[in-house]
C-alpha cells in the first residue's frame, strides 16, 4: 500500500521554491521512516532532478555514486568512464548541464555526507555562494539524523547558515487523516492501529490491516526478526551517546512517571542530572512537555510533565522493552497475551484523547467550534481530557474522552461541569461549550441531554457528531 496523503502544504512548499527564479535551498528533515525520500519524490515526479542518497560508506565510493548518477542525468551510458574525484568538480559538471529549466540537485540522508568528509558542508557552503546562488538551481538537502541535520544545516555555527531559503520538518501523519489509508476501516480499528502506528507512514505501510493488530503486532514487533523488534534502537543510536540512559527515562515515562521528580527517583538519579537528557529527546521529537493549556508562560511553568510523543514508542516502551528477556528466551507468546490483557486500558484509552484532540480540531475546521489552542488542562485536584479556548476570543472548550465498551452516562457530563469551575481561564466572561466523546456511543438519557443543550455535543462510536447539531 503506497499512498501519498497529508502532505499537500509541505509539497506546495517544495513547488513555490521551485517556481521562484533564482537559487534556492530547501532543508527537510524528520525522524526515520516519516516520509521524507517520499515526499522528495512526488515532488520530482515529471521534473529532470539529479537524485543522490547518500550511505555509510567511503567519501571514494560516494564520488563514484554521484558520478554514476551525474553521467545518467547528463545522458550519458551508466556507469561512464570520469576523471571526476572532487565534490566542486562534480558540481560544476552538474551545473554545465544543458536544461531549460530549474536545476534540482538533492542530497538525500545529507549528515551520511557530513559523517564520511568533515569538510563537507564548508564545501557547500563555497559552492553557494560562488556559484550556485547566481544559478537557477534547487538544492535540497535532506535527512534523518535530526541533530546533525540541525548542527549541520540550520545551526549558527554551521558553515550553511543563513543560505537556506526554506525547511520542513515533516512530522507523523495526524489522526484525522488515518481514513485516507484504508478503504471501509472500522473507526475503533483505525484508533487501535493509530495508537501503534502512531502516524508513521511506514510503519502503517508494514502493518497489513486486514489482519488482527495482535497478529501484526507478534510478526512485526514481538518476533526477533520483525522489520520493528529493533526499532527504537536504530531510531536513538545515532542520535544520542548513552543510549542505555535514555532508554532508561523514556521506559519510565513509559510507566507512567511524567513529573522530573518522579522520573529522577524511579531511575535513581539526581533530578539535576536530567535536563540535559529531557532536552535531546525533546530536540529529537520523542518527547514532549505539557503544561495546563491556559498558562500564560509555558516554559517557566512548574506544572509540567513529560510524555511520549510518538506512539509506537510509548507502545515499545510500555509492552516490549521491559519483556526483552523473555522475547529473546523464546517466550513470546507470554509477551503478546500481557499485551492483549493491558492494550486498551493502559494504552489505547491514553493514546484515545490524542485521537479526540484531532476532532476537536475537525470540529473547529467544519465552523462548529471556534478555537485555537487545544490542550489538556490540570491542577492539584482535578484533571480535565481536553480543554479548547479562542485566545482571541471569549469562547472554550470542555471534553472528555472515554475508550470502553459500555455506553457514556451523563454522570461523565454532571462531573465535567464540577471540574470546569477550576479553570479560572476568563471565568464570568467566556462562552463555554462541552464535548463528549465514547467510543462507546451514549445512553438514552445523555442523547436527550444533549438534545436538550445547545452548548453539548456528542462524538460517537465512529468519530462523527451524534443528533442535528452541526453549527
Amino acid at each position: 500500500m503506497k499512498k501519498f496523503i497529508n502532505r499537500e502544504r509541505e509539497l506546495a512548499a517544495l513547488e513555490s521554491q521551485y517556481a521562484t527564479a533564482g537559487a534556492s535551498l530547501m532543508v527537510i528533515y524528520g525522524r526515520r521512516r516519516v516520509g521524507k525520500t517520499t515526499l522528495i519524490k512526488e515532488f520530482i515526479k515529471g521534473k529532470r532532478a539529479l537524485y543522490f542518497l547518500a550511505r555509510e560508506e567511503s567519501e571514494d565510493i560516494s564520488l563514484k555514486r554521484f558520478t554514476q548518477e551525474l553521467s545518467i542525468y547528463a545522458g550519458q551510458e551508466k556507469g561512464a568512464p570520469s576523471s571526476f574525484d572532487k565534490w566542486r568538480e562534480l558540481f560544476d559538471a552538474f551545473l554545465r548541464c544543458e536544461q531549460k529549466e530549474k536545476k534540482i540537485l538533492i542530497l538525500d540522508e545529507f549528515p551520511y555526507m557530513v559523517e564520511t568528509n568533515s569538510a563537507f558542508p564548508s564545501i557547500l557552503q563555497w559552492m553557494w555562494d560562488e556559484v550556485f546562488k547566481n544559478e537557477n538551481i534547487m538544492l535540497i538537502l535532506s535527512g534523518s539524523l535530526i541533530h546533525m541535520m540541525i548542527k549541520h544545516a540550520l545551526n549558527y555555527e554551521s558553515p550553511l547558515y543563513g543560505r537556506r531559503t526554506g525547511q520542513i520538518k515533516l512530522k507523523q501523519i495526524d489522526f484525522m487523516f488515518y481514513d485516507k489509508f484504508f478503504d471501509a476501516m472500522p473507526y475503533r480499528d483505525l484508533v487501535e492501529l493509530y495508537a501503534v502506528t502512531g502516524g508513521v507512514p511506514r510503519y502503517i505501510e508494514l502493518f497489513n490491516h486486514k489482519n488482527n493488530i495482535f497478529d501484526e503486532v507478534s510478526r512485526l514487533i514481538l518476533s526477533q526478526d520483525g522489520l520493528l523488534f529493533e526499532e527504537p534502537e536504530f531510531l536513538l543510536r545515532r542520535e544520542v551517546e548513552e543510549i542505555g540512559s535514555y532508554f532508561t527515562i523514556i521506559e519510565s515515562i513509559a510507566a507512567g512517571n511524567r513529573k522530573q521528580g518522579k522520573i529522577a527517583a524511579d531511575i535513581g538519579v539526581k533530578q539535576t542530572s536530567l535536563p540535559k537528557y529531557l532536552k535531546t529527546l525533546l530536540d529529537l521529537d520523542i518527547l514532549e512537555r505539557e503544561v495546563p493549556v491556559t498558562e500564560r508562560n509555558p516554559e517557566k511553568s512548574k506544572m509540567s510533565l513529560y510524555q511520549i510523543k510518538d506512539n509506537f514508542l510509548r507502545f515499545w516502551f510500555r509492552f516490549v522493552y521491559p519483556e526483552r528477556n523473555r522475547i529473546e528466551l523464546g517466550q513470546s507468546g507470554y509477551v503478546l497475551e500481557r499485551i492483549k490483557a493491558n492494550f486498551i486500558d493502559n494504552h489505547v484509552a491514553h493514546i484515545y484523547e490524542t485521537v479526540c484532540r484531532s476532532e476537536i480540531w475537525r470540529l473547529a475546521f467544519d465552523g462548529i467550534l471556534q478555537l485555537n489552542t487545544v490542550g489538556r488542562w490540570w491542577n492539584s485536584k482535578v484533571e480535565i481530557d481536553i480543554v479548547a479556548l479562542d485566545n482571541t476570543g471569549q469562547d472554550i472548550v470542555f471534553a472528555e474522552c472515554k475508550y470502553c465498551n459500555q455506553p457514556m452516562d451523563t454522570d461523565v457530563f454532571y462531573s465535567l461541569l464540577e471540574k470546569k469551575e477550576h479553570v479560572l481561564w476568563n471565568k464570568g466572561k467566556r462562552r463555554e461549550k462541552f464535548v463528549l466523546f465514547s467510543i462507546g456511543g451514549f445512553t438514552k438519557q445523555l442523547f436527550e441531554l444533549g438534545a436538550e443543550r445547545d452548548d453539548l455535543l456528542l462524538v460517537g462510536k465512529d468519530g462523527k457528531l451524534q443528533g442535528a447539531k452541526t453549527s
